[in-house]
């Protein structure tokens, strides 16, 4: 078996409260960084176990590359978005997939909203990149990979703007964090073997800890992503 896939996990700190961050969540659209996003429809919401779970649809567009057309117009993408809410823990979880294109790329996210000790709340996003074009699929998975780093400042940018907006007076914590970035790549290797590479800040982490860091949060998000992902959003009918 061959494994053709990518991950990446990319850290934000918002400087509001986690109450704060859910309720702007839903009202992020539109902002001056989402022209890429077309639309968004709630198609399903309910609250099981004190929990609230969410299913929605979202159509966005992004440019590709010169070389990227041959296999893909810039045309809009379906996007479903399933979240669960946990009041009691704090957290909020989020899982997007791509439903059209996902032979030439498809791209399972994940993001987990929590509440920090010093009040603002941290934003850990993970993403996972395959490609199923034979001959190309090393140089999608970098671009998406790419894409998906740009996308997230933007998304990040575009959050705060709305946060600010919303809640102008309700800051929290020292406004010192810094988005931190840690890249892990699984190209076409056996399943038994996984390189990893990873990129930090510099001074923050020696070179060890950072590849180990790196080499478990995409080991175990390419192990448990998908049967996790199923059980954790399945929406009973």
């Amino acid at each position: 078996m061959v494994v053709a896939a990518s991950t990446c996990c990319t850290e934000t700190v918002f400087e509001y409260s986690w109450k704060n961050v859910v309720v702007a969540y839903w009202n992020r659209y539109p902002n001056p960084s989402s022209a890429h996003v077309l639309t968004e429809d709630t198609i399903q919401r309910e609250v099981r176990d004190g929990k609230l779970f969410s299913r929605r649809l979202l159509s966005k567009t992004n440019p590709v590359p010169k070389w990227g057309a041959r296999f893909y117009n810039n045309v809009p993408v379906k996007i479903v978005e399933d979240s669960v809410l946990d009041p009691v823990k704090k957290t909020f979880t989020t899982f997007t997939r791509n439903l059209g294109m996902t032979k030439i790329m498809k791209v399972d996210e994940i993001v987990v909203y929590s509440e920090q000790k010093d009040g603002s709340t941290l934003a850990v996003r993970r993403a996972y990149i395959s490609s199923q074009v034979f001959g190309f699929s090393r140089a999608i998975r970098a671009f998406g990979i790419e894409r998906f780093k740009s996308n997230g400042n933007k998304a990040s940018n575009g959050f705060n703007h709305v946060l600010r907006r919303m809640f102008p007076q309700s800051l929290v914590g020292g406004g010192h964090h810094q988005p931190v970035t840690a890249t892990t790549s699984a190209g076409e290797l056996p399943v038994a073997t996984v390189t990893t590479t990873a990129a930090t800040s510099s001074g923050s982490h020696s070179n060890t800890g950072s590849l180990k860091s790196a080499a478990k949060v995409g080991y175990d998000f390419f192990k448990c992503h998908a049967s996790k992902i199923a059980q954790l959003f399945s929406i009973k009918n």
